[in-house]
């Protein structure tokens, strides 16, 4: 049992957990940018159906979608090494930040090839062969066409992805990384303030989140200025817009509807 709930503790575990965030952003900047090449490599299969290779990636992100983040860090924790072992390659001295990050990576990369692979295909194709009309090569139509409307409807998935993984840092300090929850683990061994640690914890979190969320509409926004202006009141970003076209087909869809 704790201690009577003081506020005092609230403020000073809040200061004390501030030194690592930086922890925990390490892991969630790391993840997503191999998350993204993973996730890159892992829908460009299924977007050009490549036989063998589509299978592969759809028993990749089935799996990491499928299973807790927990297992898989244990799985490429202590799997990994002895799998490597078996072609004589010793990874013992390699940090355990190394594990982490990887295995936030894989995780985030089966989201990520999801997302990157409905955001391609939810852009028009009459405007990929209008581009070759005018004499674009594929490159060309991809870079200036696709990618930029890509980038800005994936926007609100990407959100999203980080926020959550932000938040799933916070298994990492069962492998032993002192980052936010593993600090706030240790703060209370000596004055039992539980509840205190965790109220700290999770301001911290949300403050990070909020920040996030924020930088991510500024960057739709940002994305989405070529557009024509319209009224505050029906103005939607296109990534939303995308969003909710899907949901409302699926309801229609459950409903007995076309969904069209």
């Amino acid at each position: 049992m704790g201690t009577q709930f003081d506020i005092a503790f609230v403020f000073e575990y809040f200061l004390k957990l501030l030194p690592f965030i930086r922890i925990s952003l390490v892991i969630v900047g790391s993840s997503i940018l191999v998350g993204m090449g993973v996730g890159f490599l892992v829908a460009l299969p299924r977007l050009y159906k490549i036989p063998v290779l589509q299978r592969i990636s759809q028993v990749y992100a089935s799996f990491f979608r499928g299973t807790p983040i927990l297992i898989q860090l244990f799985l490429i924790y202590y799997g990994l090494p002895e799998i490597l072992k078996l072609a004589n390659i010793d990874v013992s001295k390699v940090p355990v930040l190394f594990f982490v990050i990887l295995a936030y990576g894989l995780h985030s990369g089966a989201y990520m090839s999801e997302g990157i692979r409905a955001a391609v295909t939810a852009v028009d194709r009459g405007q990929v062969e209008a581009a070759y009309a005018v004499g674009m090569t594929g490159f060309q139509a991809f870079t200036r066409i696709v990618f930029p409307q890509a980038l800005a409807i994936s926007i609100p998935i990407l959100a999203n992805l980080v926020i959550a993984t932000l938040k799933d840092t916070s298994l990492a300090f069962t492998l032993g990384v002192m980052e936010l929850t593993g600090k706030s683990q240790t703060l209370v061994t000596m004055s039992r303030h539980f509840i205190e640690s965790y109220v700290a914890l999770a301001l911290v979190y949300f403050i990070i989140s909020f920040i996030l969320e924020k930088l991510f509409n500024l960057a739709e926004r940002r994305l989405l200025k070529h557009e024509a202006p319209i009224s505050s009141k029906d103005r939607v970003p296109m990534g939303r817009k995308w969003l909710n076209s899907r949901i409302d087909g699926e309801i229609a869809l459950s409903k007995g509807g076309s969904g069209i």
